[in-house]
């Protein structure tokens, strides 16, 4: 399958061509835009890039110098991207998840010299930032803040209200961006949140990140009429990557929303905007699949029988997927999923309906794209076949199951860990290949399979492999489940599972009125949710993976951007 225009590509060979590409192939044509009305077209994002590069140039900025972004999604931080990206300087973006010492902790050990920033951000500065830093920009407004000692001197506007920039007014220098940087220089590091606590500046060049974006035609064809909705951060690669290059390769608009994206928020936004992508966690629709399909599809006896059967389940689950593709806004054409698993009760209604979801594996370290399928050739509880020009392996499989771990070699694949040789060097096989550290096999067919995670593999009493993302699984497909973490303590399996508490106090409503005994019978039903649920999923799982436990977990579990627990948080 061939991306629109794919003849002009071979004059994009770093990350800031794509901006003059576009300009001269698609115009008018809007390509960044916010929700809330600011809006830029491709003749306009070019002027804005070259208009912030002037300013970087201004600042002081050379080849390799390391500029921070910190701010949420919006047609501003795109700019500041590539306007980095053109001076020839190192781009680092940062989840605006982190806190202030994370923050800092980046600053300095990235080696920071200019920071992007939100207004609303602004506030994360309570101590100062580290002595290289010299300059601040406030990314809403493209206002300069002055930093003295460490600390932002100038008042920072939080309204978190963009003011387009006016390119007429903002240059601070002569100088012409020029685009000097070579494919295999360094263009982004990407700091981690990651599930282990550890987090590592991982080094992408253009290449890795433009073959990525480039190479993804692979899997599906991105259109000059598509319209992207942007949900996650920016920051992470497969947002900037996938929701960012990929479109603004293909002349494609994408729009930023401003608040976190709950059903109530989202869908006017969804009736006028009628997007024909999106990027998602598996957590955003495993949320509209409990709390709109599944008590609709399960609201009476005659369904619940028929769903119990092949054809009658097809055509109930083609019905509820008609209704989300309208609720999605009626032109809905991809719907890609990534970052984590997929409950497999949601993937079977969306593949039997006919859904437009497509699945895609990856990590930071792989720009982020290994493998997908398009929604027109899904594979039950696989991650599709691998992206052309990446090679893929399965290292030490067991003779058995042919699992193992699976290992990458291609122009996607990182130049290091920042800093962090030793690491760096763990991270490779000897003939080069990179660790995902991540457990799976590759079908007859060529379709590869993850299992879970090797550091999350817990050994059996017998030695047999357990892998606790699959009882997860069985557990989060229960409606009354919002999330559950599976665990070793003291050699027995256990699991701590958050209950969507909401639904069980409606069953309980009549007691209310005495606080003491509402709040008691709350309890009692949900031990008894869990006590159910446990002999429910030890009857679905092997004999060493039956459950010893289930505890209640009354707060959510912390997450990493892309909703996956933070799971070094509740080791005991």
């Amino acid at each position: 399958m061939k991306h629109y225009l794919n003849d002009h590509w071979e004059e994009i060979t770093t990350l800031p061509h794509i901006i003059p590409h576009g300009a001269r192939e698609f115009g008018q044509r809007t390509a960044l835009a916010s929700v809330s009305g600011t809006s830029y077209t491709y003749l306009e994002l070019e002027a804005a890039v070259h208009t912030m590069a002037r300013w970087l140039y201004g600042a002081g900025v050379e080849p390799g110098d390391r500029v921070a972004i910190l701010a949420e999604n919006s047609p501003h931080w795109g700019i500041a991207y590539f306007a980095i990206l053109t001076t020839g300087a190192v781009a680092v973006p940062i989840l605006p998840d982190f806190q202030g010492p994370e923050i800092n902790s980046i600053l300095e050990h990235a080696g920071v010299k200019i920071i992007f920033v939100s207004g609303k951000l602004t506030s994360r500065f309570t101590e100062a930032m580290p002595g290289q830093v010299q300059l601040a920009m406030n990314l809403d407004t493209f206002q300069q803040l002055e930093v003295v000692s460490g600390k932002i001197t100038t008042p920072a506007t939080e309204t978190g209200e963009l003011k387009k920039l006016n390119v007429e007014e903002a240059g601070r220098s002569s100088r012409e961006p020029v685009h000097a940087s070579s494919p295999e220089d360094l263009a982004s590091i990407i700091y981690t949140s990651g599930t282990t606590g550890r987090s590592k500046g991982v080094m992408l060049t253009h290449h890795n990140i433009l073959s990525n974006a480039k190479s993804s035609g692979t899997i599906h064809q991105v259109l000059p009429d598509d319209l992207f909705l942007s949900m996650l951060p920016l920051a992470h690669t497969y947002e900037c990557t996938i929701g960012m290059a990929v479109p603004l390769l293909n002349g494609a608009s994408v729009h930023y929303i401003n608040r976190a994206p709950t059903a109530s928020y989202l869908t006017p936004i969804l009736r006028d905007l009628a997007p024909t992508t999106m990027l998602t966690v598996p957590l955003i629709i495993e949320k509209i699949y409990k709390a709109r399909i599944k008590p609709a599809l399960e609201k009476s006896a005659i369904t619940r029988t028929l769903l119990k059967i092949g054809p009658f389940r097809k055509v109930l689950y083609r019905a509820a997927s008609k209704k989300l593709q309208k609720f999605f806004g009626g032109r809905l054409r991809f719907f890609g999923v990534g970052g984590a698993p997929l409950a497999p009760d949601v993937e079977k209604f969306l593949i039997e309906g006919k859904f437009p979801y497509a699945i895609g594996y990856g990590l930071t370290e792989t720009s982020p794209m290994v493998a997908g399928f398009a929604p027109s050739s899904p594979v039950y509880r696989s991650v599709g076949t691998v992206m052309e020009g990446i090679t893929v392996r399965i290292d030490h499989p067991s003779p058995a199951s042919g699992e193992g771990e699976i290992v990458v070699k291609g122009p996607n694949v990182m130049k290091g860990y920042y800093k962090q040789d030793a690491i760096t060097a763990d991270a490779f096989t000897d003939d080069g290949y990179f660790r995902t550290g991540d457990l799976g096999y590759i079908s007859p067919k060529g379709i590869l399979f993850i299992r879970g995670r090797l550091k999350n593999m817990i050994l059996g009493p017998n030695g047999e492999n357990i892998y606790p993302e699959e009882i997860e699984a069985l557990i989060n497909s229960d409606s009354l489940v919002s999330e559950s973490l599976v665990m070793q303590y003291k050699g027995k399996l256990v699991a701590r599972v958050h209950l969507n508490l909401e639904s069980i106090e409606e069953r309980v409503q009549h007691l209310k009125e005495n606080a003491a005994e509402f709040q008691q019978q709350v309890q009692a039903k949900a031990q008894e949710v869990l006590d159910e649920l446990q002999v429910r999923v030890n009857q679905h799982v092997s004999r060493s993976a039956r459950l010893h436990q289930m505890i209640l977990q009354l707060e959510p579990f912390e997450k990493t951007p892309t909703q996956k627990i933070k799971r070094f948080l509740y080791q005991s």
